[in-house]
């Protein structure tokens, strides 16, 4: 009896360790199990590191340096005095309401004009192929280029434009020269230039319109206004969104055209954010210009974030 018992534990103790596992072997397997949930996510550690080194930093020092007066190579720290400046300042606010007025006319023009190109290069015509390659060729050419052919263009004497409306008895304005006029030329011919690329976006929402939608307001015998306003604008609302952001984002932060065109003139009347903070950057005013740069970073930031929420969500409510 002594001998079996014996013999008996023996073999219980030689399955012990096959039914309960050491606790190395389990660390090992939890490290293994983990490693492969957070496998997926090591594909997005090089656009976390270009994130942060090309935008999270130059943000922060941004804020940091807007609260100084700096040179390359010191600062003193002042406080919000250069956002006190900003504000009080004629030519700094001037810009800022400038910018408004650009990035609502220019956004305003590409979604109306774009949608209507979309839905007629959408539309059974001859050439429809050359027609969109041409209605999107302006978006490739370079803004500078751009901004010097149309000065060219719009010179109140000399320039093409002026000249063509006098063979009709019209009277062309100074289109650059006038305070009335500049920032508005300058308006229209961004819109020329990039109404292109929304009317893109808007040819790529009406085609995956299913066309069962056509085809019933067909049968109902629907007209072509009762399908364009009961049908493509309704289906189209994610390209509106799509174009009305890209578009008031880039009208806030509009320089380069305007800069090549007018650069801020006549006087200060075509001046917008972006080109007074350069004029500062000019001046030698670091601190002062970095603080534009915050106002201009939070002016987009309130307009287009709770801009970009309600048309969403209006969508989703769609």
């Amino acid at each position: 009896m002594a001998t079996m018992t014996t013999q008996t534990e023996t073999q219980a103790e030689a399955r012990a360790p096959a039914q309960a596992p050491p606790a190395q072997g389990r660390a090992r397997a939890a490290t293994a199990t983990v490693g492969k949930r957070c496998y997926p996510y090591w594909f997005l550690l090089p656009a976390a590191v270009i994130y942060v080194v090309l935008f999270l930093l130059p943000t922060f020092a941004s804020f940091f340096f807007s609260l100084t007066r700096w040179t390359l190579t010191s600062y003193q720290i002042i406080g919000l005095d250069n956002f006190k400046l900003f504000f009080s300042e004629p030519q700094l606010f001037s810009g800022l309401t400038h910018s408004l007025i650009f990035a609502v006319i220019t956004t305003g023009l590409k979604a109306v004009i774009s949608l209507l190109l979309a839905v007629l290069l959408t539309s059974r015509i001859i050439g429809r192929s050359f027609l969109r390659s041409v209605v999107f060729f302006p978006v490739l050419v370079s803004t500078i280029g751009v901004g010097i052919t149309f000065t060219v263009l719009m010179h109140p004497t000399a320039g093409v434009i002026n000249q063509a409306l006098a063979t009709i008895g019209i009277q062309g304005p100074g289109w650059l020269t006038n305070p009335r006029y500049a920032l508005y030329s300058v308006a229209l011919v961004d819109v020329w230039k990039g109404v292109g690329l929304a009317t893109v976006i808007y040819i790529a929402g009406i085609v995956s319109i299913p066309p069962e939608y056509f085809e019933a307001a067909a049968v109902d015998g629907a007209g072509f206004w009762e399908r364009f306003r009961y049908v493509i604008v309704p289906l189209t609302r994610p390209a509106t969104v799509t174009v009305v952001i890209l578009s008031l984002i880039y009208g806030l932060r509009s320089f380069d055209l305007i800069w090549a065109m007018t650069r801020g003139g006549p006087g200060f009347t075509s001046d917008v954010i972006a080109s007074v903070i350069y004029k500062q950057y000019q001046a030698g005013f670091f601190g002062l210009s970095t603080a534009g740069n915050v106002v201009l970073f939070l002016l987009v930031t309130v307009i287009v974030v709770p801009l970009s929420f309600y048309l969403n969500r209006r969508e989703t409510q769609l």
